[in-house]
């Protein structure tokens, strides 16, 4: 799964996913968590920035904010869940970072550990990403994402068996072409990064806990 993720360098970011405009101010995050708004990139003839609400809740759903909590899709499943099928075709956006948090457990008494996933040079990268629209009961329109998961690369598996699709550049304005629906098309992209081009460090537990989204949060873990 993907349940935590930062974006902390924002240095050439606009330039990065030619961004034409923004939606929102962006800011430098250390210990991005579901629920809470984040951002995304869409397509509507340029690419532009919103903030979304990271917990997807589909057009469909009948019922109360608080009843769901949908914040990643399955890829091998993405094309035929009713929660995802229409946003696959329609609804797709960027989910920029420059790393993402797992924990590993050792055995099966011990503590889990939190590790974070980079690119091994560094830079940003893009979660594929599945956006909805929603109507609560009182009329507020909620629009919401979900992060795309994917079977883990040899870097990720030591710690978790699931891992966020990372698209390849080449691949991230095919994601957002709005004339492209073909599922089996887009499901090709859904597939782990290459391993050689990734890296992983232990971190502190003070990521455990959203409420800390500090430059610690990063930083590799010293060892006593």
């Amino acid at each position: 799964m993907c349940g935590r993720y930062s974006l902390a360098d924002l240095s050439g970011f606009a330039a990065r996913f030619d961004l034409v405009r923004a939606n929102g101010r962006l800011r430098r995050r250390y210990n991005i968590a579901p629920m809470q708004p984040i951002p995304a990139v869409v397509n509507d003839g340029a690419n532009r920035l919103v903030f979304l609400r990271w917990g997807l809740v589909p057009s469909w759903f009948k019922g109360s904010l608080s009843d769901i909590n949908i914040i990643n899709a399955r890829a091998e499943t993405v094309h035929s869940k009713p929660s995802f099928r229409k946003s696959l075709q329609r609804r797709r956006c960027l989910i920029p970072a420059d790393g993402f948090y797992e924990w590993k457990k050792d055995d099966p008494g011990s503590v889990k550990r939190p590790y974070r996933v980079t690119l091994k040079e560094g830079g940003f990268f893009a979660f594929a990403g599945l956006w909805d629209s929603w109507i609560s009961p009182g009329g507020e329109n909620i629009i919401s994402c979900a992060i795309i998961t994917t079977a883990a690369n040899e870097v990720v598996k030591p710690i978790h068996d699931r891992m966020p699709v990372i698209l390849e550049e080449e691949a991230e304005q095919i994601w957002l072409d709005g004339e492209v629906t073909d599922s089996a098309a887009l499901k090709r992209l859904l597939k782990p990064y290459p391993a050689e081009l990734m890296a992983a460090y232990e971190v502190s537990t003070v990521v455990n806990s959203p409420a800390n989204d500090i430059p610690g949060c990063i930083e590799p873990l010293r060892k006593a």
